[in-house]
């Protein structure tokens, strides 16, 4: 019975020590998967597998950010609000091709092949607009919240297409 509880406490202390490693590597390092993060966690000396990263991940609540090189990367829970909407920006820069209010929903639409990737990107930006997203291969269904008009919706998210050009 000692052993077990003992047993408990150290993978209590092993999860916390590594998951302040994770911080801290995504603070310090442009880490964009989670092999990425499990191999710098190698690296410092913890033996993990991608499982234990990506419960890890989800647990520290972390967000990717576009880093100055354009690349997305992992970031600590609380990333400004600046970093996620200029990463929403790019995202919806890089893949939509039309937006339209329908009722209650945005239906954006993308590149064959292209709509999980900005219904992610979309979704982990947390915009207090959007309840959440449906994407299938080159459509995007984005649930605007209680009292947010789809129009206002869809004209922020448009509104980042413009965001950069000359």
């Amino acid at each position: 019975m000692l052993n077990a509880y003992r047993a408990k406490i150290l993978h209590t202390m092993n999860r916390r020590e590594r998951q302040g490693a994770i911080l801290e590597l995504v603070r310090d390092r442009a880490l964009s998967t989670q092999a990425e993060v499990a191999s710098a966690l190698r690296e410092t000396g913890f033996e993990v597998v991608q499982t234990t990263v990506s419960r890890d991940i989800a647990e520290l609540g972390l967000v990717k950010v576009r880093a100055p090189s354009g690349r997305l990367v992992y970031a600590p829970p609380g990333a400004s609000d600046g970093d996620r909407m200029r990463a929403l920006g790019a995202a919806m820069r890089r893949y939509a091709i039309g937006s339209e209010a329908a009722g209650t929903l945005v239906v954006l639409t993308t590149p064959s092949g292209c709509a999980n990737a900005l219904a992610q990107a979309i979704d982990e930006a947390a915009h207090p607009g959007v309840a959440g997203t449906v994407a299938g291969d080159n459509t995007i269904f984005v649930a605007a919240r209680n009292g947010i008009s789809a129009v206002a919706l869809r004209d922020e998210l448009s509104g980042h297409l413009l965001q950069g050009a000359a």
